[in-house]
């Protein structure tokens, strides 16, 4: 029996017509790594990055205890705490590990949508179990994943997509929590807009200039207003926050591209200072891919200069792209086309397109682009 490692359950049903999960797990590589290394056990660790260059892939609890999280610099978390235990990433155990929980899931639902290696969306609504109370299936599923792989996951519990992600945050790690439909609106009104999984950075300083801090500060905006300000997904955003979310669990969507960008806080110019930021960002971008288990044949630089001009450069490749450091030499030789330049750059991003559709066998990420 493992059941008292769990939380105590929680007795609210979720009576309407969807019954959505998302399973998360906790710390997942980092957690990993403490299994198959007891000795490391209570010791702060990240995957990933080295002590000298590189960027944090995942961060363990003791870890963020310091400050420490993923996508931060190296350099920066060991500042932070000098003793921090660095961990090379082993994408073939994670990726393992991971099919033996989506094992677990689809002794449930053939519904499941995976978002990268250690979360996923669940459709319970009609199960193979035929349990009519989610948070059980939750549960079972926990302790289920915790006797297969001495791994702990957090759940969450609603109606729909959105608020189950949000749930699945709430309690961890090693924690269930419940969204029910008369509960959504005043979750969502109390939530800070920071909060509100798929607004990033961007949107969020956005969002905070026109006065939306909140929920309750984005229910007060018209439709028309939230269109104007942010395109299409005004209205996404005016229907969240009163707890629409009609998107369906997907086992088959598969994503076009995934990328990341940096602003910085002054224009570059020097080759040498955006070629350590463009290698910075592949390294954010492998770590994603990896996770995802994506294998991509186009590579593209994106570039803003200082007088917000945008243009972009790709190079396709007959085959995915093996290695970061392919990656790495594909967007620096981009990158230095562009020289001598016409002004400096205020920001650079790189992003994987082309992805081998057999070898993903339709894991995709749901995160949402909504840095406007």
């Amino acid at each position: 029996m493992v059941a008292h490692l769990f939380c105590e359950p929680t007795t609210e049903v979720i009576t309407s017509t969807k019954r959505i999960l998302h399973i998360d797990m906790d710390s997942y590589y980092c957690s990993l790594e403490y299994r198959d290394n007891p000795e490391l056990r209570g010791k702060p660790l990240v995957v990933g990055g080295s002590r000298e260059r590189g960027v944090v892939a995942s961060a363990s609890y003791e870890a963020r205890a310091f400050g420490i999280h993923s996508a931060m610099p190296s350099v920066t978390a060991k500042k932070k705490c000098p003793d921090l235990i660095f961990m090379p990433p082993r994408f073939d155990v994670y990726r393992a590990v991971s099919q033996q929980i989506r094992e677990i899931f689809h002794e449930y639902t053939d519904l499941v949508e995976p978002l990268s290696l250690d979360e996923a969306y669940l459709d319970v609504t009609e199960n193979k179990k035929g349990m009519p109370i989610a948070t059980e299936i939750a549960e079972e599923i926990r302790a289920k994943i915790f006797a297969t792989t001495g791994l702990t996951a957090s759940a969450g519990c609603s109606y729909q997509k959105f608020l189950a992600k949000m749930a699945s945050d709430q309690r961890k790690p090693n924690g269930l929590f419940v969204i029910r439909p008369s509960q959504a609106e005043a979750f969502m009104e109390a939530l800070p807009i920071r909060k509100f999984h798929g607004i990033g950075p961007a949107t969020t300083e956005k969002m905070k200039r026109l006065g939306i801090e909140t929920g309750a500060d984005l229910k007060q905006k018209t439709i028309e207003f939230l269109r104007g300000q942010f395109g299409k997904s005004g209205p996404y955003f005016y229907n969240l926050v009163r707890g629409i979310d009609e998107r369906e669990v997907n086992p088959t969507r598969v994503r076009k591209s995934l990328g990341k960008e940096d602003t910085f806080p002054v224009d570059l110019s020097d080759f040498g200072d955006l070629r350590d930021s463009l290698l910075s960002l592949v390294e954010e971008v492998w770590n994603l891919l990896e996770k995802r288990d994506l294998h991509g044949r186009t590579a593209t630089l994106k570039v803003k200069y200082a007088d917000f001009e945008q243009i972009t450069r790709s190079k396709s490749f007959r085959k995915p792209i093996e290695t970061p450091a392919q990656l790495g030499e594909t967007v620096v030789a981009l990158l230095r086309s562009l020289f001598p330049l016409r002004t400096a750059i205020r920001l650079i991003g790189v992003t994987m397109s082309g992805f081998d559709l057999q070898a993903e066998d339709g894991k995709e990420s749901d995160q949402l682009q909504l840095d406007l």
